[in-house]
């Protein structure tokens, strides 16, 4: 089973939040659960290689 890190908060009603690897992507879901469902279907979306032009972040190496 793969994972993928998220950033989410909690915004009156209703949960926000994003995959680390794709910051500008916000999603958002009446409960946790719905929201994790959400990012679920966005990172499907956001690799599934169908969209273009699809800002992600990585890690340099610098040493």
């Amino acid at each position: 089973m793969s994972t993928a890190r998220y950033v989410h908060w909690q915004d009156g009603g209703m949960w926000l939040g994003y995959l680390e690897e794709f910051p500008d992507y916000l999603t958002q879901g009446e409960s946790l659960a719905e929201l994790e469902g959400n990012l679920r279907d966005l990172y499907k979306d956001l690799t599934s290689g169908e969209i273009p032009g699809i800002r992600r972040v990585s890690e340099l190496s610098l040493g």
